[in-house]
């Protein structure tokens, strides 16, 4: 096994957003014969604003020339708190492992990269939604649940 942990740049936009539909299917229980068109064009349209603008950094997995894993966080700006002067914020997301790799150490390597990226920028404030699967992955690398954030779908 080869392993090659790349930082993807805009020249990925199709493998980063092929990847990003096979997360969100693996993730969700979804098959292939769910209509994922729109998700797709969104998802390029947010790859080539948010690489072209530096607010998202991901990296691709491959052994050898196979697509194994990869892992993404964004970078967004909220008002200023006691707790975040800043208001400067991350979230990591699209942490994917194929299933044949598991286990094998390439998610904390990924994860592991992306919070070196955040905290080169001064990111102090670092979420993420957990699967039932990463969450022990987290859980080990310091990541505690919240209790004071509510989401109100619409």
């Amino acid at each position: 096994m080869k392993l090659e942990f790349r930082k993807a740049t805009i020249d990925d936009l199709d493998i980063l957003t092929k990847t990003r539909i096979e997360v969100l299917r693996a993730a969700n229980g979804l098959d292939d014969n769910i209509d994922m068109s729109r998700v797709e064009r969104e998802s390029r349209v947010y790859y080539e604003n948010a690489l072209t603008n530096d607010l998202h950094t991901a990296y691709l997995v491959f052994d050898g020339d196979d697509f194994i894993g990869a892992g993404g966080i964004s970078y967004y700006t909220v008002m200023p708190t006691f707790h975040n002067p800043t208001g400067r914020k991350a979230y990591i997301m699209n942490m994917y492992t194929k299933p044949d790799h598991r286990r094998m150490g390439i998610a904390t390597k990924t994860l592991d990269l992306l919070i070196q990226d955040a905290k080169k920028r001064g990111i102090t404030s670092i979420s993420l939604e957990a699967t039932d699967m990463g969450r022990k992955l987290y859980e080990r690398y310091g990541f505690i649940s919240m209790s004071s954030e509510m989401e109100l779908p619409v």
